[in-house]
């Protein structure tokens, strides 16, 4: 479909930017545009072999005819913008909104000396706690301002709705995770706005009558870092034990673990207004199936979990992770009707 945003159903580390990856190759989008916080949410994936981690740049830079844009609703650290931009080698086909607040040295350093978002809360220290308390006080640069941006500059709003006026392909890649937003998730040990789908929408400059699907990723169990609830949390030594061990893309702090959360997968799929959803990571749960490619090389135990999924969140499984490449992926689309169709089939 023409408009697909793609967003976090936990606690982030859902597996977005594999997805994101994968989609971007498979599908060949025109736009994939960058939603969420900013340089806080770290996405990571397996590309020819090499680790691939990303801050900034859309996870779609893999499909080299895909035009790459960072919505106004992000912060951008211009530091992190143009170490990515050199390594992904994306130079001349990524863009950044002039209305992108400005992560300044200043806000890392707040963030990072502040007790109540270091100590208790737990962030990042990436700066965008303080950069976004800022820009509510309209106080912080903006893109447009920096000079070292202005071949960059982009008005993504127009252009994403451009691509959809044309019935172009456009992917909206949302970070951290459902229960991190500042409204619907575990307060005060969040991040700094909110991150769900209409939030995505809103941070790339779409309507919500423009969006055909929404995906919500969900990986075979539970992680968070930093402080804040995690129901069913596993100890260190039974994280180890279940081979669950992880470590934060962003920061390198080690990831609390819970088994998959059933409540919260509903409640995400509510919040979201989920269309479709994608299980990431089933091989680490199941390592019969890694690097699976097809839904018969799963063995029946892995099978009737992601039915016991889809019975409990009334969503769709489209996408289905065994392993951290991109292409270590099951893709169910063409066998799920999408809801649109059955309502056009049901009319008729």
């Amino acid at each position: 479909m023409p408009c697909t945003v793609i967003v976090g159903g936990f606690f982030g580390d859902e597996g977005k930017g594999k997805i994101v990856a994968y989609l971007s190759v498979k599908d060949r989008p025109t736009v994939v545009a960058r939603a969420g916080v900013g340089t806080n949410a770290g996405h990571s994936f397996n590309l020819d072999g090499a680790s691939v981690k990303l801050r900034q740049v859309p996870s779609g830079f893999p499909y080299r005819n895909a035009r790459l844009l960072i919505g106004p609703g992000v912060l951008v650290d211009p530091v992190v913008f143009f170490d990515e931009v050199e390594k992904t080698k994306v130079n001349g086909r990524i863009g950044v909104d002039k209305q992108c607040a400005i992560i300044e040295q200043q806000h890392i350093e707040r963030d990072k000396s502040d007790m109540h978002l270091s100590s208790k809360v737990g962030t990042t220290g990436s700066g965008t706690g303080p950069c976004n308390s800022d820009r509510a006080l309209r106080l912080t640069k903006l893109a447009k301002d920096l000079p070292e941006l202005k071949e960059y500059i982009a008005d993504v709003p127009k252009e994403v709705n451009d691509a959809l006026d044309k019935n172009q392909s456009v992917i909206v890649e949302g970070t951290q995770g459902t229960f991190l937003s500042l409204f619907h998730g575990t307060y005060p040990y969040c991040t700094s706005k909110d991150v769900c789908a209409s939030q995505a929408c809103a941070d790339v400059g779409i309507g919500p009558t423009r969006v055909d699907d929404v995906l919500v990723i969900f990986k075979s169990f539970v992680t968070r870092v930093g402080a804040g609830e995690l129901a069913g949390e596993l100890g260190e030594e039974e994280i180890e034990r279940r081979g669950w061990v992880e470590y934060g893309t962003v920061t390198g702090r080690l990831r609390r673990a819970a088994p998959f959360n059933f409540d919260l997968a509903r409640r995400a799929v509510m919040l979201n207004g989920a269309t479709q959803v994608a299980i990431t990571k089933l091989d680490v749960i199941f390592p019969e199936c890694k690097d699976a490619k097809s839904e018969k090389d799963l063995p029946k135990e892995a099978a009737a979990f992601i039915k016991k999924v889809e019975g409990s969140i009334k969503v769709p499984v489209a996408l289905v992770g065994t392993g951290p490449d991109i292409n270590s992926i099951i893709d169910f689309r063409e066998k799920r009707s999408h809801p649109k169709d059955q309502q056009k089939t049901t009319k008729s």
